[in-house]
């Protein structure tokens, strides 16, 4: 298979890429990434001399980058996105770009190249704060942040394409991710570089927000899957089961690095946080999806990841834009 990942240098992109040179030998990966503040070379520097790897530096909204990556190109799989909920606020402008914009002008090119398979990347948050039960792919799409409404809007994009010009299109919706190479603005890694720092975790609100946590790798397996054998023109989620409030992660993060609550500082909540994301993964399931290891062991292995790689976090850290309401 010849496989183009779109946004390969970020956190999930990164270890999709690492996922699949380890489980397929008759594999060629084109990695096109612009590099932006969270995408990092140094996230495949231990891949980067392999044969079925190569990288090219270009922009989703560029179609004549767009139109040079999907060349020769069997697959696609996008994971180019402004994906920073608190960014969005700030900046929504960069959000509709690359996550509307950038995913029309992907699409377009892949249309023209014939490609075999489209995957977009989505997410749980486009079907908006769930007070109970779970998110079903044909639940109505209510996203309350920039970030989420541009992604809606891209996978909207994705499946038109897939009506109007029979592009073979698939979209994996997922819960939120937690693992190595996640960039520090992130919660999971902003908690634990904060307290490997001597520095307090800041805690938005009362801290009863759920969010349902997959761990990266899981996720990998999700879409490699879905590239596999995902109908064209089908969603599917993939959560991680694990539905967790902003407080019991914090409290499971303090237990494992041995901090008490004097660690954490209560925050202004930002505007329009949504209260709990949850999402009905039986779908992806009939396709023979199930998680690995526990919540506990993978959040155990992520903190270790952190504590070993204090040189690949640090500078990041320094630069990234902790926005404060």
């Amino acid at each position: 298979m010849r496989l183009l990942v779109t946004g390969g240098c970020g956190f999930i992109g990164s270890n999709f890429i690492r996922l699949m040179l380890k489980k397929y030998k008759d594999i060629s990966i084109r990695n096109l990434d612009k590099l932006t503040y969270c995408g990092n070379p140094d996230n495949l520097k231990d891949i980067e001399d392999d044969s079925r790897y190569s990288f090219i530096k270009g922009d989703i909204c560029d179609r004549s980058s767009a139109g040079e990556a999907v060349k020769d190109i069997d697959a696609v799989v996008n994971f180019a996105a402004e994906s920073h909920v608190d960014r969005s606020i700030k900046y929504p402008d960069e959000f509709l770009r690359t996550n509307v914009l950038g995913v029309e002008a992907l699409l377009e090119a892949s249309r023209k190249a014939k490609v075999k398979k489209f995957v977009q990347i989505g997410t749980d948050e486009v079907y908006g704060s769930v007070p109970e039960g779970f998110s079903k792919e044909d639940d109505s799409l209510r996203p309350n942040s920039p970030y989420s409404a541009s992604k809606a809007a891209g996978d909207l994009l994705a499946r038109s394409f897939y009506i109007t010009y029979g592009l073979p299109v698939v979209i994996v919706r997922s819960s939120n991710n937690f693992g190595p190479y996640q960039y520090p603005e992130k919660a999971i890694p902003l908690f634990i570089t904060n307290l490997l720092k001597g520095e307090k975790i800041p805690l938005y609100g009362d801290g009863s927000n759920v969010r349902d946590w997959l761990f990266v790798e899981d996720n990998c397996e999700a879409v490699d899957l879905v590239l596999q054998k995902g109908e064209p023109g089908e969603i599917y989620n993939a959560g991680g089961g694990t539905h967790l409030s902003n407080m019991d992660l914090v409290k499971d993060i303090l237990s494992i690095m041995e901090k008490d609550m004097g660690s954490v500082e209560n925050v202004k909540d930002r505007p329009g946080h949504d209260r709990r994301y949850a999402l009905d993964s039986g779908k992806m399931q009939k396709l023979g999806w199930k998680t690995g290891t526990s919540f506990k062991d993978n959040l155990k292995k992520t903190i270790e990841w952190y504590k070993d790689n204090e040189t690949w976090w640090t500078s990041l850290k320094e630069k990234a834009e902790i926005i404060k309401w």
